[in-house]
């Protein structure tokens, strides 16, 4: 159990059942009436956010989340298999559990699993990752003074807005949790 005035933020909790991650949270201390702290949590099931207020010194259970390093193996249908490094068991996930992360996963790529009491509830992948530029179109110079962009569809078909200078083939760095270009690789 741990008191909602511990609170941090990607603390994982369970509450009715469910297990969310704290995203944010604000103690309230009103001038007239109890305090009280303000969350807004992530359903690691199913990915909703909620808002909810507890009371000041309220006790909440505490969910342990494993993460175990794992391989992204291929799509099969609308499933996607991945392998446990350590016991090469092999598992799969569906696309509705890796609706954002498929914007960045590549085949053979290692990402964490995350797993509550052996239940999966989804995957963690690195901050930045290396992807390939499929197809953009070619950059004329002296289109603007400043700042342009041009959107770029990458290897695994999400779209980024680049610099001119970027052409086919390039390998950039994007940020899987914006999804948005960071500087060629």
């Amino acid at each position: 159990m741990i008191s909602v005035n511990d609170f941090k933020t990607g603390l994982t909790v369970e509450v009715e059942g469910d297990i969310f991650t704290v995203i944010d949270f604000q103690h309230v201390k009103p001038g007239k009436g109890a305090a009280f702290v303000r969350s807004k949590l992530k359903n690691l099931r199913n990915g909703n956010t909620v808002e909810r207020t507890f009371r000041a010194g309220e006790t909440i259970g505490r969910a342990i989340i494993e993460n175990r390093g794992v391989q992204y193996l291929y799509a099969s249908g609308s499933d996607h298999v991945f392998m446990d490094n350590e016991t090469y068991d092999q598992f799969e996930l569906s696309a509705k559990q890796l609706e954002w992360e498929l914007n960045f996963l590549r085949e053979n790529m290692t990402v964490n699993i995350v797993s509550y009491q052996g239940e999966i509830l989804g995957i963690n992948l690195p901050t930045s990752v290396e992807l390939k530029v499929t197809e953009t179109e070619p950059g004329v110079k002296g289109n603007t003074a400043q700042g342009a962009t041009k959107a770029a569809i990458l290897e695994t078909g999400h779209t980024v807005h680049v610099p001119l200078f970027i052409n086919e083939g390039d390998v950039l760095l994007v940020d899987t949790r914006e999804g948005k270009y960071i500087s060629r690789a």
